[in-house]
């Protein structure tokens, strides 16, 4: 199935339309949190260095996918903020903003004269998020701080994989999308108290919290047992059966048992309905135990079949399995384009003129997501957002000085 094709709409307007935020981030914890303010109407103003941000040196086949997919609906302006003139544009901006979002190292900030302190003596009601690796705070502050190295560092890396091999690490962003999502929502309890009249403040977001709290209880558990959690694959040490397993045709499925109810469902419709009553396998914590076993019969009975019959009989007998799909399956998927999860927008640069990308997450029903832009080009709304602000002689002025850049330039980002 093609998914459903949308076109943008300059003039769509969404729940947070007239909230200004001034975005100095890089990469992807920040690009997260600030699109999520964008897709629902922020005015999204990336303020970028002239070699662009980072994000948009992450290509495919030369295209800048990234960028285009977590950069929707924002605005760019380029400026040269080594220049003490850029950083005098900058604080213009935050005077009219009501967010401002960055992801320096602990301290680099005040280096450049824009401190919360100076930020706040410009705009009282100003929300601050500072995005790090590692926080504000602690002795790891001044360290650099990729969510590789929060990923290994917060107990992720230690629990995925199997016993016998190394710990496993995720293939994408993980520590940057928590963190992108928990800084948008707090963003937003940081602008409310300043909307009542509140002052501004600082929210200091480490990619390092939003894990280690989504891999909570772990340290509560050690406290308990003092025992380290095993690496078991994708089975679960917490609840059984849960694993991934082969069909006949070589594809996979998932499948989750976990309640008392669904797992004596999965038994009898693998015809072992004598395995309710097994003590091995009576309780939770008895299957949990007896994990491997359990995972033999099972496989034993999926192996045996293609997928297409073992997702039929599963979901007749209203088993909670599902397949395991792969970006192939995913393109076209009935669920996906039904469901809107997976659009089309245009794009000149991909093959057939249309870019795919997630639909509207979350989805409002009184003021749902807009497609409003494509994600900028560098600099591409200098003259939008730096006019009406400085003045065309001034801005002239600072182009001609190589302070507001525009795309092409010499040292620019293409």
């Amino acid at each position: 199935m093609t998914p459903e094709r949308k076109t943008f709409d300059p003039e769509a307007t969404g729940a947070l339309d007239g909230v200004r935020v001034v975005d100095l981030s890089r990469l992807v914890a920040g690009n997260i949190l600030t699109k999520v303010l964008a897709d629902h109407g922020a005015e999204v103003v990336k303020v970028e260095p002239p070699e662009g941000d980072t994000l948009r040196a992450w290509r495919i086949n030369g295209i800048s996918t990234a960028w285009k997919t977590l950069s929707r609906n924002k605005k760019s302006v380029a400026l040269k903020l080594r220049d003490p003139e850029a950083i005098a544009v900058v604080k213009q901006l935050v005077a009219t903003a009501a967010i401002f979002v960055e992801s320096f190292r602990a301290g680099v900030l005040e280096q450049m004269g824009l401190g919360p302190d100076e930020l706040h003596a410009i705009n009282p009601h100003l929300v601050i998020v500072r995005v790090s690796g590692w926080g504000q705070t602690g002795p790891y502050r001044h360290k650099p701080g990729f969510g590789t190295l929060i990923e290994g560092y917060a107990g992720y890396a230690a629990t995925c994989g199997f016993e016998d091999r190394e710990p496993v690490l995720p293939p994408m962003y993980m520590a940057d999308g928590y963190a992108g999502l928990y800084g948008a929502s707090a963003a937003m309890i940081a602008l409310r108290v300043a909307e009542r009249g509140g002052p501004g403040q600082v929210i200091d977001l480490s990619l390092f919290d939003p894990l280690f709290t989504m891999l909570e209880p772990q340290v509560a558990n050690w406290r308990l047992t003092q025992k380290r959690k095993p690496r078991t694959g994708s089975r679960s040490t917490n609840a059984a059966p849960r694993n991934a397993y082969q069909t006949s045709d070589g594809k996979w499925v998932c499948l989750s048992a976990s309640t008392q109810g669904m797992t004596e469902k999965l038994f009898r419709s693998i015809g072992r309905e004598d395995m309710i009553g097994d003590p091995r396998f009576a309780t939770n914590q008895r299957r949990v135990e007896n994990g491997v076993e359990l995972d033999n019969v099972i496989a034993g009975y999926i192996r045996e079949r293609d997928l297409a019959t073992n997702l039929a009989h599963f979901d007749k007998a209203g088993v909670t399995i599902g397949p395991i799909m792969e970006a192939e399956q995913l393109d076209g998927d009935p669920y996906l384009v039904q469901h809107e999860s997976l659009i089309e927008v245009p794009d000149d640069e991909m093959p057939g003129g249309w870019l795919p990308m997630h639909g509207a997450v979350p989805r409002l029903s009184g003021t749902p997501g807009i497609l409003a832009r494509p994600a900028p080009k560098l600099g591409e709304h200098n003259a939008e957002i730096l006019g009406p602000l400085l003045g065309n002689a001034v801005l002239e002025r600072l182009r001609a000085a190589a302070v507001v850049v525009e795309a092409g330039q010499p040292g620019a980002a293409p």
